[in-house]
């Protein structure tokens, strides 16, 4: 018998290898992102080189992922210290028995922050009053010796051009405090919150609270209550008006609550209605009535300066703290204002387009082409902005080479632990070396960031899957087993 030995040489498996075996298998795993239209980079933050990719430079919308170019944008062009100021102002101070000749002007210096959020961000931090700013604002008028208005109540919107509703913004949006208006006067985040709760007795309207405690809004409460009856409530807001109407049902038992975080549809008309309502119960008599002053984008130049003597102020928190709310929680709100704001004291305009040309500039300066993405806003709210993978983990690498990186990573949710990230990675240890921002939209999910890599050190990382059919939450499971994956 002849024996024939075979030598057989073990080749070692690369981490390389293995990490695309896993991802691979990960997404064949799941039914639902099996269909969906997946982009996928990881890169190591120090050489540059990468760890995985798929359809890296294909375009994606990025849902709230936009949010990091807008955020990275305005740390760099404003910094960390940058501050919003509001002020009251009026053509000449009151005269000796605290009348003021004319209007008094609220005008807004594009502050988010004028509401009872609490500053600095905390996970779970309870909100305050929502008037709070305006009230505080109201006693420093008092202070000046202001008991008599002759004109009106002026809400001051001209540091922003008037365009509420950027390119691709549903009709459906503009109804929710996801979709409030963007203005330069934004107090209370432009929300009004409508609490039902049912009245103990069938077939009669439930109770109804509102949030700040005044009306703004004429509401047609349609609302029948009744046992067993579910808790569904739809809502709508007439267009060019100031009227709403509920209908539905609510149970007329203990669980009968429902509230509404419904978005203002003039937030300086509204500002100016809040003030008017503060200095009316500190006891100012006002002549006029709350009116709304707003910058068109066919006037001519940008709005003019703020004029005459300023009886009040209010100086906003840092820039930075601002950022950490926007990338922490999702504001669209915030992020759209602070593009304005960067377009405004860049380019002198503070308008959506002006801050999109700045943005386009910071990117090439941070070595990414326009090929690589297109925006409509400044939150990723519009289905229209597009970004390919490879573009975020370049912003994110540029950002984590910057002087600001430390101020810059500070603004992302930590895995498992805060902001849009708390509830994810299934309590998983690894999850609290994952530093990314969420993205939702309608068949959009996301996630880019970073991920402290055992294998493979410091990673830029963008996770975007399209098209997909399933819940949101299935596919978030699949981005999330791909994250630890990578941490892992």
């Amino acid at each position: 018998m002849r024996w024939i030995w075979l030598f057989f040489v073990v080749l070692p498996i690369s981490p390389a290898q293995t990490l695309r075996a896993r991802i691979e298998s990960a997404l064949e795993a799941s039914p639902a992102a099996k269909r969906a239209f997946w982009g996928i980079q990881a890169v190591k933050i120090a050489s540059g080189e990468t760890v995985f990719q798929l359809n890296a430079e294909r375009l994606f919308v990025p849902a709230s992922n936009t949010k990091l170019f807008t955020t990275a944008l305005a740390l760099q062009r404003l910094g960390p210290d940058y501050r919003f100021e509001t002020t009251i102002r009026a053509d000449a101070p009151p005269d000796a028995s605290g009348r003021v000749i004319g209007d008094l002007r609220l005008v807004g210096g594009g502050d988010p922050l004028l509401s009872g959020r609490a500053v600095p961000y905390q996970k779970g931090a309870a909100a305050g009053n929502p008037l709070q700013a305006i009230e505080a604002l109201a006693d420093q008028v008092l202070a000046a010796g202001v008991r008599r208005i002759d004109g009106d109540i002026v809400g001051d919107d001209t540091a922003y051009v008037w365009a509420p509703y950027p390119e691709g913004w549903a009709q459906d949006d503009a109804v929710w405090d996801y979709g409030a208006p963007v203005s330069a006067l934004a107090v209370g985040d432009n929300v009004v919150t409508l609490a039902l709760r049912g009245s103990g007795a069938a077939g009669r309207a439930p109770a109804l609270f509102l949030s700040p405690p005044f009306e703004y809004y004429f509401i047609d409460n349609r609302v029948r209550t009744g046992l067993g009856l579910a808790n569904k409530v739809a809502i709508e807001r007439l267009a060019g008006s100031r009227q709403l109407r509920l209908w539905g049902t609510l149970s007329s038992g203990p669980a009968g609550a429902v509230a509404l975080a419904v978005a203002i549809d003039d937030p300086a008309l509204y500002a100016a209605w809040a003030l008017t309502d503060a200095l009316e119960r500190r006891g100012v008599q006002i002549g006029g009535r709350p009116v709304a002053r707003h910058w068109y984008a066919n006037q001519a130049g940008p709005a003019p300066a703020p004029e005459g003597v300023a009886l009040a102020r209010r100086s906003s928190p840092p820039l930075i703290e601002i950022l950490r709310i926007i990338d922490k929680v999702s504001q669209n709100l915030y992020a759209e204002m602070v593009l304005r704001e960067v377009g405004r004291a860049r380019q002198g305009t503070g308008s959506r387009e002006a801050g999109l040309v700045e943005e386009r500039e910071f990117l090439a300066e941070s070595g990414i082409a326009e090929t690589g993405y297109h925006f409509a806003d400044g939150s990723g709210l519009s289905p229209n902005g597009l970004a390919t993978p490879a573009a975020l983990t370049r912003l994110l690498r540029a950002m984590y080479r910057s002087p600001v990186r430390e101020a810059w990573i500070s603004l992302l949710p930590v895995g498992g632990e805060d902001g849009t990230l708390a509830g994810r990675f299934g309590g998983r240890p690894a999850a609290h070396r994952i530093r990314a921002k969420t993205g939702t939209h309608t068949h959009v999910a996301a996630l880019s960031g970073y991920i402290e890599s055992r294998s493979h050190g410091e990673l830029a990382f963008s996770i975007l899957a399209n098209n997909f059919q399933a819940p949101a939450s299935e596919i978030r499971a699949v981005i999330d087993r791909i994250a630890l994956l990578l941490a892992e």
